[in-house]
């Protein structure tokens, strides 16, 4: 609009595309005078952000920006593009990790507890064994969330939760319902359920198929293998007890810090001594579980089978066993005795029939006292150490059984040492058996003079003693015997007739095993085999016998002992029909109060002579109505070896003695 002429301006044509305003289209002022130019352009500005406000106006009234859209946007699609990087992290690189973790989560690995063998007797009869056992528990918070449709009095009813899982176990179990639903139930102080409540701890195998046919959702068990023992007190502390040990999880690591498990095994006896064999190897199952513990149909099974333990058959003879124990409790009450051991010994084998071993307590009663003082307990071996002397003598050619001494009841010897016999007498006219008949300790030192000093100790040791027999028994004792050069003035005869050195009673019965089996040492044990789960038989490892005196020298020993009990110290110790030889033994003991107040009594012998099948022998200790071996002991011998040689069917002998004279004149 030109200001001057109040004209409309007119554009030219060639102006442009923006079209020609013509005045008519122009708006009209407001105030009803001629627009000018300027307010023309106003208005027609206003008019356009009119428009284009409607255009970004949205439906609900709100106006969008378009940088503030374009920022949303931005904002977006940044947003997105992290999730779906993140998505894809998660897939393609965390995804199989955690995956396992999640099945890590699920898995659970299950202990297949391996069944220990069992230990039988010679015969094969079980004398230990393990029979299935289970430990039934209850969770708390299953047993609340368990739930049953049954039907009452024609109309299905819902039933549930600890008091009808009390209702259902109470019955199959015998247990006391009300007592039984307060042990289920979660009592309102608990911080938490209790999700192991035992229930019943060993229950036998018809009782758990009982309790699980009831189907009750919380109701667990575990598999356990419970020791028996059919022979019940009988070689108890032989046979030894199963306890909770520490086990190596690593047997190669020796370390003090080795990694342990708790676990059942031998804490006693042959149970103990034979752990590794009888305990088999524990086995796995390892599966997916639900959060109720259940087995996922789908989960992969991978499962070891535990190696079931070997079956030792030991060689103890029940029979003989329970009638050793017998005879033994009834002669310690009557001797008033504390302690005492009985062994009867296979001559040929080895084999130990029976080992009864016993103490006394304070009111008298016998009882199996876990210990085996047959082997872990020493004491001087006395009198029936004499064999030895003998047999060396005879071996070395400085006596015969008819060789002739005069025995004095008190003897010196060369260094100034006394020496006396157990009764005074007066000198006597023995030969070499007479000496070992009468159990003259004077005697046999007499003989000992003329056996050199080294050759005393090389056939004592060469008999078993200071050293292990080697039998299958933890803590055996080798016993005391020092070395020549360490024996003083009065040990290097001593020694002679059981004094100055140390036994247990199973090396002393071992001298006469050697004798009895023509002068051949062998390694006693109680271990006869061993069978696996395919019923294969392996015969234990046996140590090889070895020539310890000829066979002429033990067949004159032999005979020499035969006097002891037909004429000798030993009378009582034969047996109607059976030719026995023997030897008693008496020798000092520390008391009570350390000095040697007490005695141990002795009789070890062996039958029958003509054909030697048996050996037994008998320690008493601290007796206090005798302290004679032949009194003491020698009765027990006779009632154990007559029922032994019985037991094992051994005819009885044939021929009659042919013995050595005893005296001269």
């Amino acid at each position: 609009m030109n200001s001057r002429t109040d004209q409309p301006r007119v554009r030219p044509a060639n102006a442009g595309a923006r079209p020609r305003i013509e005045a008519t289209s122009r708006p009209a002022p407001r105030s009803g005078r001629t627009a000018t130019r300027r307010e023309l352009d106003t208005e027609l500005a206003l008019r356009r952000a009119e428009r284009r406000a409607k255009r970004q106006r949205g439906p609900l009234g709100f106006t969008y920006f378009p940088k503030r859209v374009i920022s949303l946007g931005l904002i977006f699609a940044l947003a997105m593009g992290t999730l779906v990087i993140r998505l894809a992290h998660v897939q393609l690189i965390e995804g199989p990790a955690l995956a396992q973790a999640a099945r890590d989560l699920r898995t659970t690995t299950q202990e297949l507890v391996a069944e220990r063998g069992s230990i039988t007797d010679r015969h094969g009869n079980a004398i230990a064994e393990s029979v299935a056992r289970y430990r039934i528990y209850g969770d708390q918070l299953r047993l609340e969330e368990w739930q049953r449709t049954v039907e009452e009095d024609g109309e299905e009813v819902v039933k549930g939760g600890p008091a009808y899982a009390a209702e259902l176990l109470a019955e199959v179990l015998d247990l006391d319902r009300e007592e039984l639903e307060e042990k289920l139930t979660k009592k309102s102080d608990q911080e938490r359920y209790n999700q192991y409540v035992v229930i019943e701890k060993e229950a036998a195998p018809e009782t758990w198929d009982a309790v699980r046919a009831l189907r009750i959702t919380g109701i667990y068990s575990e598999n356990l293998n419970k020791r028996i023992y059919p022979s019940g007190e009988t070689a108890k502390n032989i046979i030894g007890a199963v306890g909770t040990v520490d086990k190596a999880v690593d047997p190669s690591d020796t370390s003090e810090n080795a990694k342990t498990v708790a676990v059942d095994g031998g804490v006693s006896g042959l149970e103990y001594r034979l752990d590794d064999v009888l305990s088999g190897e524990p086995g796995y199952r390892t599966y997916e579980r639900s959060a109720h513990g259940y087995m996922l149909p789908s989960s992969d099974l991978v499962e070891k089978p535990a190696t079931q333990g070997l079956t030792v058959r030991s060689t103890l003879d029940m029979d003989i066993q329970w009638h050793a124990e017998k005879a033994l409790d009834e002669q310690l009450k009557k001797m008033g005795s504390n302690a005492g051991s009985v062994i009867v010994q296979d001559v040929t084998t080895c084999e130990v029939l029976a080992l009864a071993d016993r103490s006394t307590t304070t009111d008298g009663s016998t009882e199996a006292t876990g210990r085996i003082g047959a082997v872990q307990d020493i004491f001087e071996p006395g009198s029936t150490a004499k064999v030895v002397t003998m047999a060396a003598a005879l071996e070395l050619g400085v006596a015969t059984p008819l060789t002739r001494y005069k025995v004095p009841y008190m003897y010196d010897t060369s260094n100034g040492q006394t020496f006396r016999d157990s009764h005074d007498h007066p000198t006597q006219k023995l030969t070499l058996t007479g000496i070992l008949s009468e159990s003259s300790n004077t005697g046999t030192v007499q003989v000992g003079e003329s056996i050199p000093k080294q050759q005393r100790y090389d056939y004592l040791y060469k008999f078993g003693f200071g050293q292990h027999t080697g039998i299958e028994i933890a803590g055996e004792t080798r016993g005391i015997l020092h070395s020549a050069d360490e024996w003083d003035g009065r040990t290097q005869y001593g020694v002679l007739f059981g004094q100055g050195m140390a036994s247990n009673a199973l090396q002393a019965t071992n001298v006469f095993s050697t004798v009895a089996n023509g002068g051949r040492a062998c390694q006693p044990h109680l271990v006869a085999g061993t069978t696996d789960s395919d019923g294969v038989y392996t015969e234990s490892p046996k140590s090889e016998t070895k020539q310890i005196i000829s066979q002429d020298v033990a067949d004159q020993v032999l005979s020499m002992m035969e006097s002891v009990v037909v004429e000798g110290s030993g009378r009582a110790g034969k047996i109607d029909g059976y030719r026995v030889a023997g030897k008693t033994g008496t020798a000092q003991a520390p008391g009570a109060d350390g000095k040697l107040t007490s005695f141990v009594s002795s009789f070890i012998g062996v039958a029958p002579v003509d054909d030697p099948r048996i050996v037994v022998s008998v320690i008493i200790r601290d007796p206090q109505t005798s302290i004679w071996g032949g009194v003491v002991a020698a009765p027990v011998f006779a009632d154990v070896m007559a029922y032994s040689l019985q037991q094992l069917r051994v005819e009885p002998s044939t021929t009659e003695p042919d013995l050595y004279e005893t005296t001269w004149e």
